[in-house]
């Protein structure tokens, strides 16, 4: 997420040479004096004023842009970008002034500015060689922020790493990603920039409360409005079946709308937390946890589940969040059932399948497409449908395919266990 605390510099404040190349923060060292304009305000006519005046009125963090003068006085700071002179002020805010009788005349106040004034970005321009980019936005979990820092920031990855945790309420501890996204659970190695490594957090996403150590699981802030779309598909009385279900965005909030839902990860920290985020939301009688390969989950749980539930009426979702590798898993449903069953067991219902996958193809939805086709070994052109989730980075996409699982696919003679899958990927 951007820095809360982002915003253009102010011309009002030229922070000291001195700071330029800081690596480790000094706070005294951006103290400046300034002087800026002000109006005598009578006291009792102060707030109308101000409400009149608050174009041209100072705006800066951490400073009262009202002071004491006397017993029947206060001085209104005003910002000297927008006011030089008393031809300064707009024909509205000149006859504000006549009206309330305060007289068109400027002083000068000097106004001392610290560190504690200035936004993130402000510091870190200041401080970072002219001319290079300035971090001051990050990924925000819990009391965690996120930085992706590029190579010529490193430098001042510590003096960064403060200042995103002074200027943002609540962050108690700031890390670096110092790798990709490269292992079998979906982690990436940190970096502790700032604060105190407590890597436990806790977070609320559509209204449900997580908990999970962020150094051990994964979890990405930026996927809160599509697990609300897919829970959304949802109702009461469904099963889903969650291959990759990391600590249980989706998961959990499916049991919550009433679904029956059996949950897998192969990480034992994910898994770990998903059964105690399902304690934590009070739907253990809902959910079933396991923790096994994705593959072994197909072949396993999944496909013991699936005859009666194809009997019923009620829906039934698999949901395949594993973006780098889930069309891949998709063959794993080739044959799943054996032989068709006879005309006395037919099936009712067929299973909805939701899966993601990256693409860096121009046309990302054809791609899609066209790779789960292969992977399940039927064509789903004109039988699915596709939701662009979100731009991961320039030229790719990611994307979900949603589509039933059709009974040439189910059902045949002969079921072929392929290896499974190591689960390595560079943005799971």
């Amino acid at each position: 997420m951007s820095d809360p605390e982002g915003g253009g510099e102010s011309s009002l404040y030229t922070p000291p040479p001195e700071v330029r190349g800081m690596i480790s923060l000094d706070r005294e060292a951006f103290s400046r004096t300034v002087t800026v304009p002000a109006l005598r305000v009578q006291k009792e006519v102060l707030g109308k004023l101000v409400k009149s005046l608050k174009k041209v009125a100072l705006h800066l963090p951490g400073v009262k842009r009202v002071l004491e003068d006397d017993d029947k006085h206060r001085l209104l700071l005003l910002d000297p970008t927008r006011v030089s002179s008393p031809s300064s002020f707009g024909e509205t805010e000149t006859q504000a002034l006549e009206k309330l009788g305060v007289p068109l005349e400027l002083h000068s106040h000097e106004l001392r500015l610290t560190y504690g004034n200035l936004k993130a970005d402000e510091v870190l321009r200041a401080v970072l060689p002219e001319g290079q980019d300035v971090t001051s936005g990050f990924s925000r979990v819990g009391h965690v922020a996120h930085l992706n820092l590029r190579e010529h920031q490193l430098p001042y990855k510590n003096l960064i790493g403060q200042v995103i945790m002074d200027k943002n309420s609540g962050v108690t501890c700031v890390v670096n990603k110092t790798n990709t996204i490269d292992s079998t659970f979906r982690t990436f190695q940190m970096e502790v920039l700032a604060g105190d490594g407590n890597m436990v957090v806790k977070v609320r996403e559509n209204g449900l409360p997580y908990e999970f150590d962020f150094s051990r699981v994964y979890w990405n802030p930026r996927l809160s409005t599509e697990h609300e779309r897919v829970v959304g598909l949802l109702q009461p009385g469904d099963t889903v079946m969650d291959v990759f279900a990391g600590v249980g965005p989706f998961a959990i909030p499916a049991a919550k709308r009433g679904c029956n839902v059996l949950a897998n990860d192969l990480n034992p920290e994910s898994h770990r937390w998903l059964s105690h985020n399902c304690r934590l939301n009070k739907v253990e009688h809902r959910l079933r946890v396991f923790n096994m390969d994705g593959r072994a989950f197909i072949r396993g749980p999944l496909r013991e589940a699936l005859p009666a539930l194809m009997k019923g009426t009620a829906g039934i979702h698999i949901v395949m969040n594993l973006p780098a590798l889930a069309l891949e898993f998709l063959d794993a449903f080739q044959g799943l059932l054996g032989q068709e069953p006879d005309q006395n067991q037919s099936v009712s219902i067929l299973p909805e399948v939701h899966c993601y996958g990256f693409s860096k193809e121009g046309d990302p939805s054809r791609d899609i497409v066209e790779r789960a086709s292969r992977s399940l070994g039927i064509s789903l052109d004109g039988h699915c449908s596709i939701h662009m989730v979100r731009n991961v980075a320039p030229n790719k996409e990611m994307m979900c395919i949603s589509f039933s699982l059709s009974k040439d696919v189910l059902f045949s003679n002969v079921i072929e266990e392929p290896a499974p899958k190591r689960q390595k990927c560079e943005d799971c």
